[in-house]
């Protein structure tokens, strides 16, 4: 019982409670400050013993810390009580505020529990307050703001005096206890800083680490890279290019982020590029370099995303394959082209050929019943020709339909291909490569032979795709007399005057031996004849080979590429007309000198 001494007692103990708080201040770790709330015990508020136990993730409370005896602290520290064995103990005994105490003749239900303890054996109570060693005072630490998130427990024993703390006592524990919950929560919070600041500095180096090695990556790359706006007005503005791209363009990397890949692709490619899909996508297209050349490359996206979900850029491989590409185009040009004269070979005049042609014969024009019942939904898309009924009684029902004229003197609307589109859904096209017949975007072009409206062979002004088959005379003579060195210098040479002698666009072939083919698209019949000669008589000049000149004449077939026949039928058409044209001219003519 405190006695009339009891304000120096209390001024005494708020002098070390205040010491022992602001010691507390001055831990530099959780460990530190756990050890200091336990010293502070002893030190300033009158006990021989203190434990601090700290909750852990699990909720068992383990012996953090011990102040007092140095065998205790050796014996139970670093041990662990469970949850439900703390929280039975301090819901036992006797309330003192927010302490609990248990007195000895309570604690023995707790010998056999699994809380660390440290006690001594001793008598019975002499007095009524004296403190009996097997006496328990525990003071529960709690989260600030918070009543019952338990951070720990302080177990205290042997108060100097032998006594139990009175009132005043009592009173400095709950607020020491209050106090150094929040320096322990503190103490956590600034450990778990510092481990947020050591594991973010890990990233920050790891991601320093990254940055250098993609930039490297990215500067020191043996093919070209390029990074890219993705999205908003400058999307596609190379951002970025390493030296192997500025190389290979022959551009500076200051005045490669003028520009973006649509604005170096080549035109024909353009449409490549756009088709390229930024994910994951490649595309093999050309690029301009800066002297106004193109040189052939792979290009493979993938798309870099910023961690804060902010602008996403495009990281662009770009490898060369010129010569790869060089490789395939001489290969695709050794396979459809004739390797002495270097003109188109067989196999592919009849891909081009085939390429202008449909299976469909030039329709004829559709009756004025037929077009009613076309707009009204009953035309089934066969253009039929009817018999033309007369107006008098004697119509006998025969079949005039040989009274209408072809369809293509019909004046219809501008653009029409000169077949019926119905029909066309109906037959197909046998060429490969054009959309299905019928629709609107089907660009195929009616081939038509001129003169087939008159029927009488002449020019009537139709314009159509002439072909020329040349057959050389006097050609084997000259191989026989001086050897086919002479016979292939002679080949070359035709073939390079025909070649001259024909518009761009026009294909000259050679089909085999001394046999050549000319297409010659939008002529008519006058044209084609008119071809014909300025290419024979380009043909007839003296060639020079070895010193010695040799002379070849030619003779010309022209036939017309017709919707509805096939290659062969042309290519034989053309022939036999070159063959009828060598019978008929004069064998003087067709002499060669």
């Amino acid at each position: 019982m405190e006695t009339e001494s009891e304000p120096y007692v209390r001024l005494a103990t708020l002098r070390q409670l205040h010491q022992a708080v602001a010691e507390l201040n001055t831990a530099r770790s959780l460990a530190d400050t756990l050890q200091t709330v336990a010293d502070g015990i002893v030190k300033g508020l009158g006990y021989e013993l203190a434990c601090v136990n700290v909750v852990q993730a699990d909720g068992d409370l383990v012996v953090a810390a011990f102040a007092g005896s140095a065998a205790a602290e050796a014996l139970i520290t670093g041990r662990v009580g469970s949850r439900a064995s703390w929280e039975r103990r301090l819901v036992m005994g006797e309330s003192w505020g927010s302490l609990r105490y248990i007195p000895h003749t309570e604690g023995w239900v707790l010998l056999e529990d699994d809380v660390p303890q440290w006690h001594t054996e001793g008598p019975d109570p002499r007095f009524e307050d004296e403190w009996h060693p097997a006496d328990r005072l525990y003071a529960p630490m709690y989260a600030s703001g918070s009543g019952n998130d338990l951070l720990g427990v302080i177990s205290v024993d042997r108060p100097r005096g032998g006594r139990r703390p009175g009132a005043w006592g009592r009173e400095a524990l709950q607020m020491y206890a209050s106090q150094a919950a929040i320096a322990i929560s503190n103490a956590r919070l600034r450990a778990n800083m510092q481990r947020a600041l050591v594991r973010l500095e890990r990233e920050q180096a790891a991601l320093r680490a990254s940055e250098e090695s993609f930039r490297q990556a990215f500067e020191y790359a043996p093919s070209g890279m390029a990074i890219a706006e993705m999205g908003g007005d400058q999307h596609g503005r190379l951002l970025r290019t390493n030296d192997a791209l500025c190389r290979l363009l022959g551009r500076p990397a200051s005045a490669m982020r003028r520009y973006s890949f649509s604005d170096m692709v080549h035109p024909e490619d353009i449409g490549t590029l756009l088709r390229t899909s930024a994910e994951g996508g490649r595309a093999e297209l050309r690029l301009a370099r800066r002297d106004g050349s193109y040189v052939w490359v792979s290009l493979r996206n993938s798309v870099v995303a910023d961690t804060t979900d902010g602008p996403r850029f495009l990281l662009t491989h770009v490898e060369d394959i010129e010569e790869r590409k060089s490789r395939e185009l001489q290969l695709a040009h050794r396979a459809s082209h004739d390797s002495l004269t270097g003109l188109p070979n067989s196999a592919e005049l009849r891909a081009r050929l085939s390429a202008r042609l449909c299976s469909r014969p030039h329709a004829m024009r559709e009756t004025a019943v037929e077009a009613l019942d076309k707009a009204y939904g009953g035309y089934d898309g066969m253009v039929r020709y009817e018999p033309s009924y007369e107006a008098s009684d004697g119509y006998d029902g025969r079949d005039t339909r040989d009274t209408y004229e072809p369809y293509e003197t019909y004046e219809s609307y501008e653009g029409y291909d000169g077949y019926s589109e119905t029909a066309g859904e109906r037959g197909g096209l046998r060429a490969g490569g054009f959309a299905p017949p019928g629709s609107p975007l089907d660009h195929h072009v009616h081939m038509i032979a001129p003169g087939d409206v008159a029927g009488d062979g002449t020019d009537d002004g139709t314009k159509g795709l002439a072909v020329l088959f040349c057959d050389l005379d006097g050609f084997k003579s000259i191989n026989d007399r001086f050897g086919h060195n002479t016979g292939d210098a002679v080949l070359i040479e035709v073939a390079r005057r025909l070649t001259t002698g024909v518009r761009d666009g026009d294909t000259v072939a050679r089909l085999g031996g001394d046999e050549f083919v000319v297409l010659a698209d939008g002529l008519g019949a006058a044209d084609a004849a008119d071809l014909a000669v300025r290419l024979r008589n380009a043909i007839i000049p003296p060639i020079r080979v070895d010193g010695r000149a040799v002379r070849v004449g030619a003779s010309f077939g022209i036939s017309w590429a017709s919707c509805g026949m096939s290659v062969e039928e042309v290519l034989q058409s053309a022939d036999q007309r070159m063959y009828i044209e060598k019978r008929s001219r004069n064998k003087v003519h067709r002499r060669a000198g």
